[in-house]
């Protein structure tokens, strides 16, 4: 799915039936205290928020809980079954979140080891089958291998979101040639999930095409995280533009900047 070139105030993040402005989606775990928490999304311009359902207590809206800032209606909520380890525990978990009033739009992660936060491809298919069929608009956190993201998208799934390296691990892009064959067969969005360590890693996944970027650790566990979200806001715009702009060729020798045609002898 590549985009034509154009505006990018008219190049919104289309997800399902959901638009967004912001290509960025962040996370809300990991902060020092709601208030640094509050600070960084705003920082970040995003729009989408995921949230782990297994972590936090949505119905505590009570002064200062970060329940009341993510139900404030300042951002669409991305729930995530974050901790879970079988199909079963996923779909049960955003099925109890549905009737709690969170909305379809979620972000499914069946984990299959606890020492890589590496996905189980089989677990996550066979949830995404069931979710997709109970109505729930699915972003599957996955490998990223090509294979495993076309049968995610056949499967009916919203957009797909291979990690670019280990959860937290703030390694960068590990593997951009996978994340070119995602891209160049893919006909939903492709997001670049867990593995960002800094804002250049972050407009790297923007310059090959990859239509939106989710972080949480690499801004929470920055040493001033509010800056980092600024910055992972301005890497992904520019990585965006970038995309859209179309890169100069490489070339093996100089080319001059100034063409030798018509100098004045």
């Amino acid at each position: 799915m590549t985009s034509a070139a154009g505006p990018v105030a008219d190049d919104p993040l289309l997800v399902g039936s959901h638009r967004f402005g912001s290509r960025l989606i962040v996370g809300t775990g990991k902060y020092a205290s709601v208030e640094e928490t509050e600070r960084a999304l705003a920082a970040s311009g995003a729009e989408l928020i995921t949230v782990a359902l297994r972590r936090i207590n949505l119905a505590d809206r009570g002064e200062g809980s970060l329940g009341r800032l993510l139900t404030s209606g300042r951002y669409t909520l991305l729930p995530n079954t974050a901790g879970c380890y079988t199909a079963d525990e996923a779909v049960r978990t955003l099925r109890l979140a549905r009737e709690l009033g969170v909305a379809e739009l979620v972000k499914l992660e069946v984990i299959g080891d606890p020492k890589t936060l590496y996905p189980d491809n089989e677990q996550t298919l066979e949830a995404a089958k069931i979710l997709v069929k109970e109505g729930f608009t699915v972003l599957p956190y996955c490998i990223d291998d090509p294979i495993v993201c076309r049968k995610l998208e056949d499967l009916g799934c919203a957009a797909v979101m291979p990690l670019a390296a280990p959860i937290g691990s703030g390694l960068g892009i590990r593997n951009p040639h996978n994340l070119r064959i995602i891209l160049e067969h893919a006909k939903i969005p492709v997001i670049v999930d867990a593995g960002v360590g800094t804002a250049s890693d972050a407009a790297i996944a923007m310059e090959l095409g990859c239509h939106g970027v989710l972080m949480n650790t690499a801004i929470a566990g920055a040493k001033d995280p509010v800056r980092m979200a600024k910055a992972m806001r301005e890497a992904v715009s520019a990585g965006r533009n970038a995309f859209l702009a179309g890169r100069m060729p490489r070339r093996a020798y100089a080319n001059a900047s100034s063409p030798e045609s018509g100098l004045i002898e």
